[in-house]
């Protein structure tokens, strides 16, 4: 059942990006409601909690008020922030890491003796690591239940990082925000330097 509403002004007072919902406050007060991701104009973007929008409102199956016809108010201080997180801004480091781990691998299985699983783990990994983006990048669109970007962070760890590369620049997913992106490029060098660590004959001298 719904009803015919005037378009409503508020703010998104919280939200659950793994989820897909949260709750606007209007601007004119009164109780906050309820707004899920499949709602949002697609052309609007993902919604960031203290974003201005406007809506229109019906009742729900359960005679609870939620929000529909929802588009987000791109401010200028928005705009902005948009465009300091374009891809573009990490774009060297997602085209460079590949092939510079692997002229470093190359390098540490000629002079130090690799093990060739290795090479199947990061695989193996990136494949994981690929699929798993895959299937945060459907859940985003249809609005389903998210994988959390913990679980990316540490797939990315563990040797999945190339596959996630190459998952962020096929999909455009997970590509544009900072704090994401700050803490994906920290588990890649990470890794690489647990790699080389390892690999180094010098780790064999400290444990001997």
């Amino acid at each position: 059942m719904s009803f015919d509403w005037k378009r409503i002004d508020g703010t998104l007072k919280s939200w659950n990006d793994e989820r897909g919902f949260g709750f606007i406050e209007p601007l004119h007060g009164g109780q906050e409601i309820f707004v899920h991701i499949k709602s949002i104009e697609r052309r609007s973007g993902r919604p960031q909690i203290g974003q201005r929008l406007t809506f229109e409102v019906e009742i729900g199956p359960e005679g609870k008020k939620r929000a529909k016809r929802v588009q987000l108010v791109q401010t200028k201080r928005a705009v902005n922030r948009e465009r300091n997180d374009l891809p573009a801004h990490w774009g060297i480091a997602s085209y460079v890491a590949i092939p510079t781990f692997l002229v470093v691998y190359v390098i540490a299985a000629v002079l130090w003796g690799v093990p060739t699983w290795v090479a199947g783990l990061y695989l193996a990994g990136s494949a994981i690591c690929f699929v798993v983006y895959a299937i945060d990048k459907s859940a985003a669109v249809a609005g389903r239940w998210r994988v959390s970007e913990s679980t990316l962070i540490l797939l990315g760890l563990a040797g999945g990082w190339p596959g996630a590369i190459v998952a962020q620049q096929l999909l455009r997913h997970k590509s544009n925000k900072a704090s994401f992106r700050s803490a994906f490029w920290g588990s890649v060098m990470f890794n690489v330097f647990g790699f080389t660590a390892l690999s180094s004959p010098l780790i064999t001298r400290f444990t001997a």
